[in-house]
């Protein structure tokens, strides 16, 4: 397969497939006589892990490590969910400070009358 039909297949960009290459999160395809990239089916095994994986969060060096997972058929399912465990750690603790800054803002809109006077309790807390 050439990177087109790969970006098709896995609704990546070409950019995107030449970046993983590039970074190593990927094997490397062969090269034709042409020097086009010819992907394989287990090119785009690991082009979905890594987007699946993007989507829920996982960094790129994150989704390096899932990649290497997948192609080890040593492979525990207690070290796949160990990482899956870090991951939702990090989320829930980006989900609390999220929630802090949410309760911050709507303070803030229902503080401030937002009229054309000075006075903004927005302002004031921002400049104590």
């Amino acid at each position: 397969m050439n990177i087109s039909q790969v970006a098709k297949a896995t609704q990546l960009s070409s950019k995107s497939i030449r970046l993983y290459e590039e970074k190593g999160l990927i094997s490397a395809p062969l090269r034709s006589v042409n020097g086009y990239r010819q992907y394989s089916p287990s090119h785009i095994e690991e082009l979905l892990v890594i987007a699946r994986a993007k989507r829920v969060g996982f960094t790129l060096e994150e989704c390096k490590a899932l990649v290497h997972l997948a192609n080890n058929s040593e492979t525990t399912s207690a070290e796949v969910k160990r990482r899956a465990e870090e991951k939702l750690a990090e989320v829930k603790i980006k989900l609390a400070e999220l929630t802090v800054i949410k309760n911050q803002l709507e303070k803030w809109v229902a503080d401030c009358p937002g009229d054309s006077g000075n006075a903004c309790p927005i302002m004031d807390d921002l400049k104590s």
